[in-house]
């Protein structure tokens, strides 16, 4: 489905209804996905190594209860609605449920959700993406259909993929989805002219960028952003939400001189920076995703930067852009680091932030495109 019908149809069907509406259109099965949808998204960034999955349960074209998963070894998305559906009075029996992953069929940190499914007498169940874990694959239908149960798959299926791309990806190379972030001028540099201050972006940009740190569980900078800016690299505000921990901090560096007094080994979350010293960029990647970890946001500097995407391991790429040209400053990626040819992108999304403008994109792979 494109785009921009899938947010008409969040628009349409907002998140507060009940089932007392009485003026209230019946849903179908693309528009109660979308509502789905809406509540993954608030699980991203807290249920690593789990993905984020939303469910929505359905009669008779009205919502009972929704739910989403929150964090591993709690309850998973659709046991969240069937707990929200009981606690409302509301019976499950001859209701669908639409949940953006395929239900688990096996026993993990909790029980299997088909069984829970089957036991609440559904008549059908509805779901976006196929679970990228081959032996699970089409489990669930099978299990389902056995015990009278409709189902159909594929309802939004893109959408549901997009926002389960970092688990995926994990399951399918052992590597967490890697995201550049970079803020920089015009003229592409990240540093201003001696004596012009810190900052490039204006302070909407920054906090944009921290909610966007807020869904990413590691942050991956070089040392030379340590010695030179001594960034805290921590989630602060609105963007730390309840519960979640603090990301990961991780650093590399070819001698380890870094300064002992820095931010990252002083403060209170002190115990969740990684250094990293004269290892690759993939050593790094893979340790943290041996630590649950789904998405790492790399932040600088240049010479990382030119790494990453020299060596392939960027998958996504947000760039904030100032309406500045510095003529002076660092480069946003290094020349002397990056070889090869250009990296291809596709632009998925471009927004003003107040003054400036951020731009989002995917890194094209594989002779795609």
């Amino acid at each position: 489905m494109p785009r921009g019908l899938l947010w008409r149809q969040r628009e349409d069907f907002p998140l507060s209804f009940s089932p007392v509406d009485a003026d209230f259109l019946p849903l179908s099965d693309e528009a109660a996905m979308a509502l789905a949808l809406a509540e993954a998204r608030l699980g991203v960034g807290l249920t690593a190594p789990n993905p984020p999955v939303g469910a929505v349960l359905v009669r008779q074209g009205q919502v009972l209860a929704k739910g989403w998963h929150r964090r591993a070894g709690g309850p998973h998305a659709e046991i969240e609605a069937l707990r929200a559906a009981a606690a409302l009075g509301h019976p499950t029996a001859g209701a669908t449920l639409y949940i953006t992953l395929e239900p688990c069929s096996t026993h993990g940190r909790t029980p299997p959700c088909v069984d829970a499914l089957i036991a609440a007498g559904l008549a059908r169940v509805v779901w976006g993406a196929r679970d990228p874990q081959p032996g699970h694959q089409g489990r669930a239908e099978a299990l389902l259909r056995a015990a009278g149960i409709a189902v159909r798959t594929g309802v939004l299926e893109d959408a549901c993929r997009e926002i389960l791309r970092p688990f995926a990806k994990r399951v399918a190379s052992g590597l967490p989805w890697v995201l550049a972030k970079v803020g920089m001028s015009l003229d592409g540099r990240i540093t201003r002219p001696a004596g012009e201050g810190q900052w490039l972006t204006g302070p909407a940009a920054r906090e944009d960028a921290m909610h966007l740190r807020s869904g990413c569980e590691a942050i991956l900078v070089g040392a030379g952003t340590v010695r030179q800016d001594d960034p805290a690299l921590t989630l602060r505000g609105a963007a730390l939400r309840p519960g979640q921990e603090q990301p990961w901090r991780a650093v590399l560096t070819r001698g380890g001189h870094l300064p002992p007094g820095a931010q990252i080994f002083t403060d209170a979350h002190r115990e969740r920076t990684l250094v990293f010293r004269d290892a690759s960029l993939e050593t790094a990647l893979r340790d943290l995703a041996g630590r649950g970890v789904l998405t790492v946001m790399i932040e600088g500097g240049a010479q990382v930067l030119a790494a990453a995407f020299a060596g392939g391991w960027v998958d996504e790429f947000v760039c904030y852009l100032a309406p500045l040209i510095s003529g002076s400053g660092l480069p946003a990626i290094s020349g002397e680091v990056f070889w090869g040819g250009s990296v291809p992108l596709q632009f998925i999304d471009c927004k003003r932030v107040a003054e400036d403008i951020c731009i989002r994109a995917l890194v094209r792979k594989g002779g795609e495109g």
